[in-house]
């Protein structure tokens, strides 16, 4: 029988609690829920009021993993949707995860998290600027958080002030908050970044995508600023072997960093970098630190 649970008033059933999703760990399903319910007071402001699109992995990293923009067949009505108009599908609508229950539904389903730099109801018009580093090996995150520390200062210089979270699987993300502008133009200037930072360091950074160049540098992707594409929701929980989270990080241990597991934070790490710190990324959500683009 499928227990059922009760979140702030939502009955949820809660299936395969004792299935093992991370096998690397013997995480089960019913620790990575303890894990969203846990950490749901820092992770739900990401998610508030953005369109979520879903990767899932019902049977672990080494099962079928499949990507989804449309609301899993089954999605209770009580789970807020929004329209998300696509070429392929002008009426489409995408989940959005407003609360605790719709955050343990879609937990129950495992899943990725994934959000675009807009909120709902004013798409391609971004409040925030995201920058993937991207290790092509046998660069890792170490070479990566030097390419995040030229960046920084990069964009200091331009008056926007950057904070850093593990991308939970090999890289790392550096997040920006903006006034509200529009997509088109935030992925202008972030291609100028990246273009910018590959001649300043040709050794080092790769701005274009192609595989043959990235042996030994690390790629910054711009891309993930265009209107259709998602980024790893900070506090998700990635799809990999150990359960390895995208999680905010302070610029102290990014200059730190000596070795690619200094930067692995997985789910049991979280709770207590939560009390420490608090929520790293909450400066986000502050209108006062949105910056303007040049």
């Amino acid at each position: 029988m499928t227990p059922i649970t009760e979140v702030e008033g939502r009955r949820l059933p809660l299936s395969n609690l004792d299935k093992v999703l991370h096998p690397a760990t013997g995480t089960t399903k019913g620790e990575l829920l303890h894990y969203y319910a846990t950490v749901g007071a820092a992770l739900l402001p990401h998610l508030r009021d953005r369109p979520v699109s879903f990767l899932r992995y019902p049977d672990g990293p080494e099962g079928q993993l499949f990507f989804t923009k449309n609301p899993p067949p089954g999605t209770p009505a009580w789970v807020k949707t929004t329209p998300v108009p696509r070429s392929d599908d002008p009426r489409a609508r995408q989940v959005m995860i407003q609360d605790l229950p719709s955050l343990m539904w879609a937990a129950n389903l495992v899943v990725e998290f994934h959000t675009p730099q807009w909120r709902a109801g004013s798409q391609a018009v971004a409040d925030r600027l995201v920058l993937d580093l991207d290790p092509g090996p046998p660069a890792t995150v170490v070479e990566c958080c030097r390419v995040a520390l030229r960046l920084r200062e990069r964009l200091a210089a331009d008056g926007l002030e950057a904070f850093a979270k593990t991308s939970g699987a090999k890289g790392l993300h550096l997040l920006v908050p903006l006034e509200p502008t529009p997509s088109d133009q935030v992925s202008a200037y972030a291609k100028q970044l990246a273009v910018r930072a590959e001649a300043d360091h040709p050794d080092l950074v790769v701005h274009r995508m192609t595989r043959s160049l990235r042996p030994g540098k690390v790629f910054v992707d711009f891309s993930q600023n265009a209107a259709a594409k998602t980024t790893a929701t900070p506090y998700t929980l990635r799809a990999r072997p150990r359960p390895a989270v995208s999680a905010p990080v302070t610029w102290e241990e990014v200059e730190a960093c000596g070795s690619p597991e200094e930067l692995v934070l997985l789910m049991d790490d979280i709770a207590p970098r939560l009390e420490r710190y608090g929520d790293l990324l909450a400066p986000l959500f502050d209108p006062d630190r949105a910056g303007a683009l040049p």
